[in-house]
């Protein structure tokens, strides 16, 4: 079967190509890939090539297919997988497999398994490791940013809390307290604001820093101080640019007490030590954001680290559970991982959005690999309905929703392009 897929052959060397796929085995399953969103982890691997530790040295003859946060429908299914998966089914996937030790991943390493293409080959160790999942959701673009989200989800569970009158260590962010989320109404940000607010730790007050007024402005609009004050939580953002004093002034804003869960959202190394400096007594600083500099520190206060039991760890990528648990929230409506989405594109345009993500405003960059259509704003779409129907209806479907992308514009695009599921 013949595929169309972006491969990577090098560092900032993508290119969107035609291939045959070969035959499948036994223990492997392809799939239609349907939806797939791109991640500023892909940048980084497309920036450092070969020097990627998860990237083959091979990739200049053995090129791989980019793309990981990706899902679809079965076609065919291996004898050894017949009694669990069928053709026709729908699928969301956990790129994190860790096999054997193994940093291999799709989007990163395999030639035939990656999320930018039309069909891709799913290799025996994703099904040995359970990370191939049923999907019964509505919309596709709700599975594949069930990865990003499983991330999210993964560093709230991650967290932790000491007791002194043990060793034991209460996991997840503390229950009734003060939650800090640094630069966080980029697009991950605002997933882990949509998931806070309703996490069973639901904490007392969640606070979001940016320095950016157009993009608390949009924030507000997507999970509003009101929506989060009625699932009983406290939702403040502040633009830490225009305080005279930030640490005193989010200091304030605790109520005095600090700030007992920090995540960073943003590789920044003033961030990073001012959110040290706010921990609360046995306060736990998430550094989530993944800087490209492998040499990349920051000075945390150690005096504190001993007398007042604050704690730092870094979370990457989620585990099964996560994904499930992501999966199940957005079916349920209870988290709208579409927060997140700014641009939808075809396959033609992952290349281009990938080399310059960092240049693309906005939050996530959604693909549908099934169709070639450029990579467009949301708040673009009513401009183009003025000569274009796509877009008209496109622009109509998301203000329905708040301005979100939804099942109804997926749906819209599936029938303009006649993509069969």
């Amino acid at each position: 079967m013949k595929t169309r897929a972006v491969r990577m052959y090098g560092a900032r060397d993508l290119r969107l190509e035609e291939f045959e796929l070969p035959q499948i085995k036994e223990d492997e399953i392809l799939v239609k890939v349907i939806s797939d969103s791109i991640c500023m982890s892909t940048y980084k691997l497309v920036e450092q090539g070969k020097k990627h530790k998860r990237a083959p040295q091979n990739i200049d003859t053995n090129p791989i297919i980019v793309g990981h946060e990706f899902a679809g429908v079965i076609v065919e299914v291996g004898d050894k997988w017949k009694d669990q998966f069928k053709p026709g089914q729908k699928f969301a996937q956990q790129p994190a497999l860790n096999y054997k030790g193994s940093l291999a991943s799709p989007g990163y390493s395999y030639e035939f398994f990656g999320g930018a293409c039309t069909y891709c080959i799913i290799p025996q160790e994703v099904m040995e490791l359970g990370c191939l999942l049923d999907y019964n959701g509505e919309s596709f673009f709700e599975a594949s940013l069930g990865e990003p989200m499983s991330c999210i989800i993964g560093g709230y569970h991650a967290n932790y809390h000491t007791n002194k009158r043990n060793y034991n260590h209460a996991m997840g962010t503390k229950e009734g307290g003060n939650i800090l989320i640094m630069g966080g109404c980029g697009p991950m940000g605002l997933g882990a604001v949509s998931y806070g607010i309703q996490f069973e730790n639901k904490p007392k007050r969640i606070v979001v820093t940016e320095v950016s007024d157009e993009k608390i402005a949009r924030a507000k609009e997507v999970i509003s101080e009101e929506s989060a004050k009625e699932k009983g939580v406290e939702l403040i953002y502040v633009n830490t640019a225009k305080m005279a004093d930030p640490i005193a002034e989010l200091m304030e804003i605790s109520e005095g007490h600090g700030y007992d869960d920090v995540f960073v959202y943003v590789p920044v190394r003033p961030v990073a030590e001012m959110g040290d400096k706010l921990l609360a007594f046995d306060g736990c600083m998430n550094f989530f954001a993944g800087p490209t500099d492998n040499q990349f520190k920051a000075e945390i206060n150690l005096y504190n680290t001993h007398y007042t039991s604050t704690h730092i760890l870094g979370t990457t990528g989620g585990n099964n559970d996560d994904l499930i648990e992501a999966i199940k929230l957005a079916s349920e409506g209870a988290i709208e991982p579409a927060v997140m989405v700014t641009h939808v594109g075809g396959l033609n345009s992952v290349a281009d959005a990938t080399l310059n993500l960092p240049n693309i405003p906005g939050g996530k960059k959604l693909t549908y690999t099934q169709f070639d259509m450029p990579l467009t704003a949301i708040d673009d779409f009513a401009k183009l309905g003025e000569t274009d129907p796509l877009f008209a209806k496109l622009a109509v479907s998301c203000k329905n929703h708040r301005g979100l992308w939804n099942a109804e514009a997926e749906k819209i695009l599936f029938d303009h392009f006649g993509v069969e599921i």
